[in-house]
């Protein structure tokens, strides 16, 4: 029996281009890119024509990119860093309820330190925020709002652009987590009104541990990682060029093929969501119905245990998750279902089913047998 990977939400499968674009760095090409032989040169190299990539993947300039260790990281140092470095300009931060739990505990724990006061805006119950909202919420001594791309959990699209012509309006720094949302759908920095954003390789089968910054042009931003110059002095410590240069190939092929991607997966999921509606009783889709990534698909089951569920689906071959990998054996509910509303003291199940580039018809077609049959024996 095949195995069927449902959780690319969650990581990806690495692509055969970006590991064959890695393989030098990793087997032979030993040279850091902070010495001066021939080595380093090669290097050097390699790492300037990855951030080159990726700057033209999002619309930046090549000076704008810094390389991370992926979204934890990326969103700690663009928060923090910017945060501090812009004190004189106000201590008023705005951010979602339902962001990733880098940004949100990054944000409690500055506020708990007392370094800003924190505004968390609510959401609808399909998990957006509403514009008018933080037009509300805005203060004088508003400094910065981070609002995700697409959420993680529901693949719910925010209206990005439109916080971003108001921060634009304001002289607000806007950040936004794209982790979720890049290589799946366009992006461009500019359109967004983004002054910083955090990508991260694995979400579009790039290599895990490796991730991007962009900080725009003229934005004051502190170092996260206090050392040497690299980064340009804004992110100490030897680069991961071959992860850097995975990245960036991951991308730009991601890039080529989202279009024809995103149709593929648009008619995977509704063929997923009617199939499960109509075989499935009391279950809820959650998230936007159109505002929506495409390839995720997430629902609540009543009267059904989410450990219990996931479990007997891996016992069939059946890879899921019941939302972020980053909160997977927590015993608190998802914070992203809460601030929708949607958990009432009812029994459910959340399930979350993240297609991919590997993902195929037929793949559908039996998780929604395996899934009917399932829910159905715990029910009963």
């Amino acid at each position: 029996m095949d195995r069927i990977y449902l959780d690319n939400a969650a990581t990806t499968r690495l692509s055969r281009r970006a590991l064959a674009a890695m393989l030098p760095f990793m087997e032979g090409e030993q040279g850091n890119p902070s010495s001066l032989h021939s080595y380093a040169r090669e290097a050097r190299k390699a790492l300037e024509r990855a951030r080159g990539q990726v700057a033209h993947c999002i619309g930046a300039e090549e000076g704008e990119i810094v390389f991370t260790s992926g979204g934890s990281e990326g969103n700690n140092y663009l928060l923090r860093g910017s945060i501090e470095a812009n004190r004189e300009r106000g201590r008023h931060v705005i951010t979602s309820a339902v962001e990733h739990p880098s940004v949100l505990n990054t944000l409690y724990v500055m506020e708990k330190q007392g370094g800003i006061q924190l505004t968390v805006l609510p959401v609808d119950g399909y998990g957006r925020v509403s514009v008018a909202d933080l037009f509300t919420a805005i203060r004088a001594d508003t400094v910065l709002v981070s609002v995700m791309l697409a959420n993680n959990e529901v693949g719910t699209l925010q209206p990005v652009s439109s916080i971003g012509n108001l921060c634009r309006e304001r002289g607000i720094l806007f950040h936004v987590d794209a982790v979720q949302g890049a290589g799946h759908m366009p992006l461009d920095v500019q359109a967004l009104g983004a002054d910083l954003l955090t990508i991260s390789a694995h979400k579009f089968h790039g290599p895990r541990g490796a991730g991007a910054a962009y900080v725009r042009k003229g934005t004051n931003i502190s170092s996260l990682i206090i050392g040497g110059e690299q980064e340009k002095h804004r992110r100490a410590g030897t680069e991961n060029v071959a992860g850097a240069v995975g990245l960036a190939e991951a991308l730009t092929e991601q890039i080529e093929t989202m279009e024809q991607e995103k149709v593929r997966l648009h008619d995977l999921s509704h063929r997923l969501i009617d199939g499960i509606l109509s075989a499935i009783p009391d279950c809820q889709l959650t998230g936007h119905p159109i505002e929506r990534l495409p390839g995720i698909v997430s629902f609540l089951f009543e009267n059904v245990s989410a450990d219990e569920l996931l479990a007997l689906l891996d016992m069939q071959g059946i890879a899921a998750s019941a939302g972020s990998a980053c909160t997977a054996g927590s015993n608190v509910p998802s914070h992203v279902l809460q601030a929708m509303g949607l958990l009432d003291g009812r029994r459910c199940a959340p399930l979350r089913l993240s297609m991919g580039r590997f993902t195929k018809e037929d793949d559908v077609d039996r998780v929604l047998d395996v899934l009917q049959k399932t829910v159905a024996r715990l029910r009963g």
